[in-house]
C-alpha cells in the first residue's frame, strides 16, 4: 500500500505578513499553488495569502486536522514563534520546494 502524507501549512500574504492562513491538504506542492491562483478558500484569497511559510508532515488525516484546529486556537504571537523556528526569514517555502526541483 502506498504510503500518504497529510500536511498541516500556514500560509501568509507575502508583503506585509499581516494574515496567517492555517489549513490542511494532502498535496503540499498542489495546495498553496492553488491558493496563490485564487482558487483556495476565500479568506486566503481575500488576504492574498499565498506564500507558504510553514508545515508539518503527518501519517494520516486525522492526525492532521487535529493539528490544524490545534494552530488554528493559538494566538498569533504562538503561531508566529512557530514559523520562525523552523523559517527564521519567513521564505516563501512553496518557492524554495520549486527550485529544488529545478537543480
Amino acid at each position: 500500500m502506498k504510503s500518504q502524507n497529510y500536511f498541516v501549512y500556514i500560509l501568509t500574504n507575502a508583503d506585509r505578513h499581516t494574515v496567517l492562513y492555517v489549513g490542511v491538504t494532502n498535496d503540499l506542492e498542489r495546495r498553496p499553488s492553488d491558493h496563490s491562483l485564487g482558487r483556495g478558500s476565500a479568506f486566503a484569497k481575500q488576504y492574498n495569502a499565498n506564500k507558504l511559510v510553514y508545515f508539518e508532515a503527518f501519517p494520516d488525516p486525522q492526525s492532521a486536522i487535529a493539528r490544524e484546529k490545534q494552530l488554528k486556537n493559538w494566538s498569533r504571537a504562538k503561531k508566529d514563534a512557530l514559523i520562525a523556528k523552523g523559517n527564521r526569514e519567513w521564505r516563501d517555502l512553496f518557492e524554495d520546494m520549486y527550485s529544488r526541483k529545478g537543480k
